[in-house]
Formats: structure tokens, C-alpha cells, sequence
């Protein structure tokens, strides 16, 4: 046999270029080169509760702001036109307060007692006697019942009071009485002390101030204001006792009266307004 050989073949050129042309032609394209992606790193948006807080507040203490603004402006225009308003009736009418004095004051029985307990008691019996002025022509005052009261040494010795209310026209006097009384009223050593001390002096004897507070109305024509409290403070009276009346240890009832020392006595008008739970006086 013979050998046979295998020459190798080769390759033809055009069969090489068609192969890779296909093979080029199937190949998948190269994957793109991925962007990254910041938004999956990013946290979801929330809202800061401070600042919601912080606004809200800041609205709020804003209206509360207006609020006073207004509030103030409004009240000062009211106190405004109250002063002028005032102003207006005082040029018009020129109004007074009303005087008051004090006519007469009658001791008719003042005894003071001690006890075995060395406490002393004291029942006394005043008559008194005031005048009031209206000295304005156009004004007139609309009085509430009286109140009154007897003071010595910061101490009452008697009250009373003038029950029936009563109007002073304008340049009118009206008279006022009453009795003040006191039944078996307990004082105190220095008080009393102080009493018998004055008693035994010959030329003044006791000082003795009347109180009275009463309320008015003030009229204008056909004006009328609210009712304001009023305190009457009559000072610089002087007076001794009846006899047997006050001076020892037990004394029985006088029947004779002593007439006070009036001569001297003044008498303050204070209006007392009251705001709310305040009262003030001028």
C-alpha cells in the first residue's frame, strides 16, 4: 500500500472574512456602563416638627400682640373721651363737693363700769346734730341712709344711723339728727385709761370724731351718675361727761346732758370709688 498524505488545507480567504462578519453581526452589543443613582442613597423628605412648632407659636404671639395693641389703643380712647367728657360738665356746671358741719352733739349718758374681772364695759348715749350744704346751682345729691359713728382714741364709743334717704337740691340745707347708742361695749385698759385721763383735764375734756358713710347719686339736669360711696370724717370735738357719768370705778346714769365743743370741728368729704375689689378715696 501505499502512503498516502494529507496536505493541509487552506484556508480560503473569502470563507474567513464572511465568518467573521457573521460572528461580528451576532455579537450583543456591550452592556451600557451604569450611572449611579443618587436618589436611591437619598433619605425621604420629612417635614421639622420644630419648625411647624416654631411658626406656629410665632403666629400666635403675633395675634396676642395685636390683640393688646387694640385692646390698649381702644381703652385709652375711652379714658379719652371720658376726660373730655368730664372737662366739658365741669366748665359748664362747675360742680362742689357738698359740706357738711356739725350743728351740735348732747351727752346724755356716758357710764362707764368696772367688773370683779377688772373689765370695764361702757353704755353711752349721744344725740347729734349735722347740717349739709349744696352749694352748686345746677347739682344736685341723691343721699343713700347714713351710717354713723362716734370715735375716741380710734375707738367707738356709740353708733347709729340716719335711715331715710334723702335729695339736696341745689343751695339747699338740710339738718340731719340722730342718736348714737352703745350698750355694755368692752373696752380696752388704755382706752379706758386714756378716757379718764382726758376727763380729768378741765380745759378740753375727751376728743370725739363722728364718721359717716352713706352713698349719692349725682344729678345734672336730667344726668344722673351711679352711686358713689362716700366717707365723712368730722374732727376736733371736745366734750366732758354728766356727772357721775364716767369718772370712778361704778357710776350710775345722769340724767342731765353736756353739750360738746363744736366750735373747732371740721368736717372732710372723701369720695370712696370702688374698682373691683379696690376702693379708693380722693
Amino acid at each position: 500500500m501505499g502512503d498516502t498524505s494529507y496536505l493541509p488545507s487552506k484556508p480560503n480567504g473569502t470563507t474567513t472574512a464572511a465568518a467573521a462578519a457573521t460572528t461580528t453581526a451576532n455579537k450583543p452589543p456591550p452592556p451600557n456602563k451604569s450611572q449611579p443613582n443618587n436618589n436611591l442613597n437619598r433619605h425621604p423628605y420629612r417635614p421639622n416638627p420644630n419648625t411647624y412648632h416654631r411658626n406656629h407659636h410665632r403666629h400666635r404671639r403675633s395675634y396676642l400682640c395685636l390683640c393688646c395693641f387694640w385692646s390698649i389703643l381702644i381703652l385709652i380712647l375711652l379714658l379719652l373721651l371720658a376726660t373730655i367728657a368730664a372737662c366739658i360738665l365741669y366748665l359748664l356746671y362747675r360742680p362742689h363737693r357738698p359740706t357738711f358741719s356739725v350743728t351740735a352733739l348732747k351727752i346724755s349718758q356716758f357710764n362707764l363700769t368696772t367688773t370683779a374681772d377688772d373689765t370695764t364695759h361702757l353704755t353711752s348715749q349721744l344725740n347729734l346734730t349735722i347740717s349739709t350744704k349744696n352749694p352748686n346751682k345746677k347739682v344736685a345729691f341723691h343721699y343713700d341712709p347714713f351710717a354713723i359713728a362716734c370715735v375716741s382714741h380710734d375707738t367707738q364709743v356709740a353708733n347709729g344711723s340716719f335711715p331715710d334717704p334723702f335729695a339736696s337740691d341745689p343751695n339747699n340745707i338740710t339738718v340731719i339728727r340722730s342718736s348714737l347708742y352703745s350698750n355694755s361695749l368692752l373696752l380696752e385698759t388704755t382706752t379706758v385709761n386714756q378716757i379718764r385721763s382726758d376727763l380729768k383735764k378741765k380745759k378740753y375734756g375727751m376728743p370725739l370724731k363722728i364718721l359717716l358713710d352713706t352713698e349719692a347719686r349725682v344729678k345734672i339736669e336730667s344726668l344722673r351718675s351711679k352711686k358713689v360711696g362716700i366717707r365723712i370724717e368730722c374732727e376736733g370735738i371736745h366734750s366732758f361727761v354728766p356727772k357721775n357719768g364716767g369718772g370712778g370705778k361704778s357710776s350710775n346714769s345722769s340724767i342731765s346732758s353736756v353739750t360738746a365743743t363744736v366750735s373747732e370741728a371740721k368736717c372732710k368729704v372723701d369720695l370712696r370709688i370702688k374698682i373691683w375689689k379696690w376702693t379708693f378715696s380722693s
